[in-house]
């Protein structure tokens, strides 16, 4: 994608929605690095319906270390993979107790020292928590990125390292969040909504997708 569409490409996203944000809910910086690890291979509407009981009362690595593992799986399981996540909570909280006086690190080498903290985790950690400049790219990031042409690659990281090379200063804090919520709601996987996309003239991904065909009881009002 040339420089003045990627320039436009943005604009259009960040007109129809200056200030996007995380879908998933959390109380404080430390409850958000717990549910975006809790969030990996799981939607954010899941991991909020699990910890919405669990973050009212838990809140810090302490409290959390109180529960024990046990009482933390009992408010998570409902979330895929949720035994090894528990663990790799409970062992996150102690390592931010022994180690970080039981604040979250605002550095991603720090955070993915953490158990159970990888890149792309670290990455919506420090955009989101500390206004870093970061791409956290998952499943819809990576295909917005290599559908449109806007950053190509073959694994997750040669998208990340695109992204941070394409994206222009006025829009490298929210690009990341902008490109979830446009391959969450119109960028789909199976079946993109191209016919109601803001960015159907700068896109490289063809054919297009037609609009759906109106129902009987559609046509018949």
């Amino acid at each position: 994608m040339k420089k003045a569409d990627v320039v436009e490409f943005y604009r259009r996203l960040a007109e129809a929605n200056p200030h996007p944000e995380t879908e998933l809910e959390s109380v404080n910086t430390y409850t958000l690095l717990v549910a975006v690890v809790l969030s990996a291979q799981a939607t954010d509407a899941g991991v909020n319906k699990a910890t919405r009981a669990l973050f009212a009362t838990v809140d810090t690595p302490e409290k959390m270390v109180a529960l024990g593992l046990d009482g933390l799986k009992r408010h998570i399981r409902t979330i895929g993979l949720f035994n090894t996540k528990a663990k790799n909570v409970i062992a996150l909280s102690e390592a931010l107790i022994a180690d970080h006086g039981g604040q979250v690190p605002a550095n991603r080498d720090a955070l993915e020292k953490l158990p159970g903290v990888g890149r792309k985790t670290a990455n919506v950690v420090m955009n989101v928590a500390f206004g870093a400049e970061t791409f956290a790219v998952d499943t819809h990031i990576f295909r917005v990125g290599n559908r449109t042409g806007l950053a190509r690659g073959k694994t997750v990281l040669a998208v990340e390292k695109a992204l941070d090379k394409a994206t222009p200063a006025p829009f490298r804090v929210h690009a990341h969040h902008w490109l979830i919520l446009h391959g969450r709601y119109v960028c789909k996987a199976r079946r993109p909504e191209c016919w109601r996309c803001i960015e159907i003239d700068l896109c490289a991904f063809k054919p297009k997708t037609p609009a759906p065909k109106p129902t009987r009881a559609q046509q018949g009002a």
